[in-house]
């Protein structure tokens, strides 16, 4: 072969060579391109504060993240993660590097879903919309009681209709979020403003007690008032005849609904041996029933001009055996026809939180104040927790008393012979009123024998506190009455006293004083004008020594007289229009103070509030004229506690009705004329003052002169 053809042929054999040489030097790339890191998605859209993972695999030594837009979204890598989190509206790229190279995430943030109105009020009957803006994906909305309201949606719009009184909320939903939107549904007629009629209903104490146990003794039994009175707002007159008033359960807004108490209690299998009298289950003391299915009546009481149901048998647990202290009832007011007029929703608090158990629960511990209430005769060591420290109490009485005559006379008396320990172990339980006398339980007790506030509170008030080491006569230390009466899980000091910090002492002095025996139980007790007086706000109504503070300003006083001569008693006072001072503030321990939900209280807590929310549309004081009086007249002095009527026609009409006579507006709007306590709305307002102007104001912003004018003289 020549060598031309030689050469040639080596040619060839070099080029089919070629290709298997290169291919044995991109193995390694080839490989590294195979088991490159690999991510589970390369673009993210989200919402700000939302959360989300993206999965990295085939991990080639150590994970390096880079951010473009840390404004718009953080993000983190551990255990084979990247987590984003979105910030706020914006664009970023998230790069994510290992050994093999790298890859991206194209991440976007749009805004949040939003919902307007925040909340919603519409009639039973009525309806009203929402508004979506910014929806990501498909809505949806869901009611979480459909008993009171509906809802549908179209497009980005909710529509909720109102089926019947009550407070639920609305969930709006889209792919990436739930806005929740509180709604109180009132009453088609008479709760609210714009209605004919309106019920004004209230309890009468804030707070009833009742024993949790009645197979030992008893101090009170199951025992609620329930009052209302019915206005028509077309002549603003009370209406007390050619009406009938009847309450009923009703479902609070986390559902709880109290509809029998048998089964409760056991109040009912010892009421013939505590009170001498046999009742049915479901009955109470003074003939009322508990609020069932069958709706029971109110009785009109010509004295108090009001509708009255006494006595209800009410307990704090509900129908699922939940402790619920502020159950609901349904007030309901029918025409001679038997046509419903108005309708109310009214809270019967009660508590079985009164006890004894801190220092007279049988203990091993060696508390001072513990061991200072043990028996002579040692512990019981009852394995009832309710049973025991009641029986512990029993023998130390025994003990204490056992060389007294009148104890031993008044044992005969009331057929606890041979002892009160021994009479409560043979079946027959102790009624404390019995022999101590209170004006709770009328016509109870022993002439001679302490009466049951005195006896109480007077011996207590040197006990040390266990749970803190006070006296329980210290006057800072509302532990000291919560130790007995309901208590540091009821709080029945929850109104607008308690929103200002105050304690129960701040109105009724130390326990000594409670106790003095100069003072007659249920009847002495503080009233507004020790406290409101020459547009002042006191914090203490009484002096160190428990005196009652007395002021010459009457315009907050209560009732001289009432219920019984020498006393004034609020929860029986009346004011503007022959209405109940309750009526419109609220129950005694519980007046509406429109305060702001506090997250650690359960929600039934502000149970008190939904009638107020309910007539008026915002919770505190009943402070709408409307509600009486669909004609509202403009008067400068002839509202309640005689003061100025509220509202635009105010607004408009007040400047000639106060030339000449500014300085009587100081009494509330300060001396300096720009507002004070009793000069702020109590709800967010907006008033046309004029020359096309208008003035906004938020709930508790004070109102003064300055806000429209140059001061009092105008201008």
């Amino acid at each position: 072969m020549d060598h031309s053809c030689r050469k040639a042929e080596e040619e060839i054999m070099i080029r089919a060579r070629k290709p298997r040489w290169l291919a044995l030097l991109l193995v390694p790339f080839l490989l590294i391109a195979a088991y490159a890191a690999t991510l589970s998605t390369a673009s993210l859209k989200m919402i700000p504060g939302e959360t989300s993972y993206v999965t990295v695999t085939n991990i080639k030594g150590t994970v390096r993240l880079t951010n473009s837009n840390l404004m718009a979204v953080t993000a983190t890598y551990a255990s084979g993660k990247v987590k984003v989190v979105a910030n706020a509206p914006g664009s970023a790229t998230i790069t994510v590097r290992d050994k093999s190279g790298s890859k991206s995430i194209s991440v976007t943030v749009v805004p949040a879903m939003t919902v307007s109105p925040s909340s919603l009020t519409l009639a039973a009957g009525g309806s009203a919309t929402l508004t979506a803006s910014n929806p990501f994906g498909t809505l949806s909305v869901a009611s979480f009681n459909t008993s009171y309201v509906s809802a549908s949606i179209s497009g980005n719009v909710v529509t909720v209709t109102g089926k019947a009184a009550g407070s639920t909320n609305i969930a709006v939903s889209d792919t990436k979020k739930t806005v929740i939107v509180p709604v109180t549904v009132t009453a088609s007629t008479g709760t609210g403003t714009g209605s004919r009629y309106a019920v004004l209903a209230w309890n009468d104490l804030g707070m009833h007690c009742m024993d949790a146990d009645y197979s030992v003794f008893s101090i009170l039994p199951p025992y609620n008032n329930l009052h209302a009175q019915v206005v028509d707002n077309s002549s603003g007159a009370m209406v007390t005849s050619g009406v009938s008033l009847t309450y009923e359960p009703l479902a609070d807004p986390t559902n709880s609904i109290n509809s029998h108490s048998s089964g409760k209690t056991n109040f009912w299998t010892y009421v013939s041996a505590l009170f001498g009298v046999s009742l049915p289950a479901e009955k109470g003391l003074a003939g009322n029933s508990m609020p069932s299915q069958s709706p029971q009546p109110l009785k009109f009481d010509s004295g108090l001009q009001m509708f009255v149901a006494e006595g209800i048998p009410i307990t704090p647990v509900d129908d699922a055996g939940t402790k619920n202290p502020y159950p609901l009832v349904k007030v309901v007011a029918k025409d001679g026809s038997g046509k419903q007029i108005a309708s109310a929703r009214v809270v019967l608090p009660v508590s079985d939180e009164m006890s004894c158990k801190s220092c007279h629960a049988s203990t091993s511990s060696s508390n001072t104040a513990q061991q200072a209430a043990r028996p002579a005769a040692g512990w019981i060591y009852d394995g009832n927790a309710e049973r025991d420290y009641r029986r512990n109490i029993l023998r130390l009485h025994d003990e204490k008393s056992a060389g007294s005559a009148a104890f031993q006379s008044a044992l005969t008396a009331k057929g606890y012979s041979p002892g009160l320990l021994a009479s409560a172990d043979s079946g027959r339980p102790v009624l404390c009123a019995a022999c101590h006398a209170s004006n709770a339980l009328p016509g109870t007790g022993i002439a001679g024998i302490k009466p049951l506030t005195q006896s109480m509170h007077a011996k207590h008030g040197t006990v040390i506190d266990p749970t803190n080491g006070l006296q329980l006569d210290a006057t800072s230390n509302r532990s000291a009455c919560y130790q007995c009466h309901p208590g540091s899980t009821t709080k029945c000091l929850r109104g607008a006293m308690s929103a200002s910090s105050m304690q129960c002492q701040s109105c009724h002095g130390k326990m000594s004083n409670v106790g003095s025996s100069t003072r007659v139980g249920w009847f002495d007790q503080p009233n507004c004008q020790a406290c409101h007086h020459d547009g002042k706000r006191e914090t203490t109504a009484v002096s160190s020594s428990g005196t009652l503070n007395t002021w010459s300003d009457a315009r907050f006083a209560t009732n001289a007289n009432t219920p019984v001569t020498g006393v004034s008693l609020y929860r029986f006072s009346k004011g503007h229009g022959g209405l109940q001072c309750e009526s419109c503030h609220g129950a005694t321990h519980a007046e509406y103070s429109g305060a702001a939900k506090d997250p650690n209280l359960p929600l039934n807590h502000y149970n008190d509030n939904l009638f107020s929310q309910d007539i008026q549309g915002h919770a505190g004081t009943v402070e709408d004229c409307k509600i009486c009086h669909a004609n509202q007249p403009v008067s400068i002095n002839g509202g309640p506690h005689g003061l100025h009527t509220l509202g635009q026609s105010w607004v408009t009409g007040h400047h000639d009705m106060v030339k000449g006579i500014q300085s009587n507006c100081t009494y509330c709007h300060g001396a300096d004329y720009r507002g004070g306590p009793l000069a702020t709305v109590k709800a967010n307002r907006s008033f046309n003052i004029g020359d096309g102007r208008t003035k906004a104001y938020t709930a508790g912003q004070p109102v003064g002169c300055y806000d429209c004018h140059n001061g009092p003289s105008g201008g």
